[in-house]
């Protein structure tokens, strides 16, 4: 009896959680995400998948956790045996690693589906605002200084090559396709950790822009209304054909972005695509319902599931991911910085004036940084919307991740 009693424990996952506990620091780890996820509504849609791959990742005995391959593409297999994972078929990986290896490998190493959110990315967003204030859209380019600065200072840090510094500076354009995508080019045995450092970044951008611009800027500053800016040095262009325009723009874009830095054409070509399928109109209806809908939501639940799945207790309780982590963290606060200084600068030698906010979401977490910015703005002033404003920046601010990741992937790839 006794022994049927052992035989039983030791099927249950208990006998292991027993012998390791650190996985307990992965549950507890999920259930935070989960909570500030369903809760406090931080990016639901990316924190919660990403959140559940956590958990099912780090029962011992489901299989259901990535298992990363090393910097020669080699993997350990249950029996011992070591095999380079680029020359498994598919079918082998999903025998031997289970099903969550196959389609991380399938879809995420192989840089398939960030290009495909991309897509999405673009079929619901509105270049508009953008267009309309083309002005502000500088400081969405400013805020990438934050991926090259970081990159600097891991550099000279000694602890992470040029690639693997480049992959960790990326974090900063707060834009998890994009950190993905640059990752697999440059240094893929870290996708995992940068993976979900990104992705949890971009989902506390709730807390993290607040937290930055409370250190950075004055009331004063903050209280800068942008409709009375307007009124006061009104803008002297007028578009007369916005719906012309918006055709435009993404396919000038795609052109301009492949002719200068042809690596970026998978991100922002497929970004433009996206929006061009918007914004042709019931022509392409079908394609645009496609592509926002149906697409994007399955891209969306994959690619959650997947990130979630590569924090094994094994891949995240060391001290590069802790680095990975507390670097992203970095690289994202100096980037949510440098746009509010630029506009602090532009704000010394010019007579119209600029609310910092619209610097500090300069970032591609589209819309979230904007709301957030502008919830802060109402904070001071119920009268002072300045959401459409944040828009124009936070707009060119994934376009800006975008080319810098191309950039990087060109020089160092």
């Amino acid at each position: 009896m006794e022994e049927i009693l052992t035989k039983l424990y030791e099927m249950t996952a208990f006998s292991n959680i027993a012998a390791q506990p650190s996985f307990l620091v992965m549950y507890l780890l999920a259930f935070v995400l989960l909570y500030l996820g369903i809760k406090k509504h931080y990016e639901p849609l990316l924190l919660i998948p990403i959140a559940f791959g956590v958990l099912i990742a780090n029962f011992p005995g489901g299989d259901m956790g990535v298992i990363q391959a090393n910097s020669e593409g080699m993997v350990t297999l249950a029996n011992g045996e070591m095999k380079n994972i680029w020359e498994m078929p598919l079918p082998e990986i999903a025998h031997e690693l289970g099903l969550m290896n196959f389609l991380y490998y399938a879809l995420i190493k192989s840089g398939l589906l960030p290009p495909i959110i991309f897509m999405g990315v673009g079929a619901l967003t509105d270049f508009g605002p953008m267009l309309r204030n083309l002005r502000l859209s500088i400081f969405g380019a400013a805020a990438q200084c934050g991926i090259f600065s970081v990159l600097l200072i891991a550099v000279a840090s000694g602890q992470f090559s040029l690639q693997e510094a480049a992959s960790l500076g990326i974090i900063g354009g707060a834009d998890g396709p994009t950190a993905i995508f640059t990752t697999i080019k440059l240094a893929p045995h870290m996708l995992g950790p940068i993976a979900i450092a990104a992705y949890s970044y971009m989902a506390l951008v709730p807390v993290i822009i607040p937290l930055v611009v409370k250190l950075t800027c004055s009331k004063k500053e903050l209280m800068i209304n942008m409709k009375e800016q307007e009124k006061l040095y009104p803008s002297k262009t007028e578009i007369k054909n916005l719906r012309v325009l918006k055709i435009i723009f993404p396919i000038a874009v795609t052109t301009v972005v492949a002719l200068f830095v042809p690596s970026a054409v998978p991100l922002i070509g497929m970004l433009m695509f996206g929006n061009l399928i918007k914004e042709v109109g019931s022509d392409t209806s079908r394609l645009f319902e496609a592509a926002s809908g149906g697409i994007m939501n399955a891209a969306t639940i994959f690619l959650g599931l997947c990130v979630g799945a590569t924090m094994t207790v094994d891949a995240f309780l060391n001290w590069t991911t802790i680095g990975i982590v507390v670097g992203g963290f970095f690289a994202f606060g100096l980037s949510i910085a440098s746009g509010i200084f630029l506009v602090k600068l532009f704000n010394l030698f010019t007579k119209k004036k600029i609310n910092p906010l619209i610097g500090a979401t300069g970032l591609s977490a589209v819309p979230m940084a904007s709301r957030v910015c502008n919830e802060i703005a109402t904070k001071y002033d119920p009268k002072n919307h300045v959401l459409n404003y944040c828009m124009s920046s936070n707009i060119s601010g994934v376009i800006g991740s975008a080319v810098a990741a191309g950039v990087l992937i060109s020089f160092l790839g």
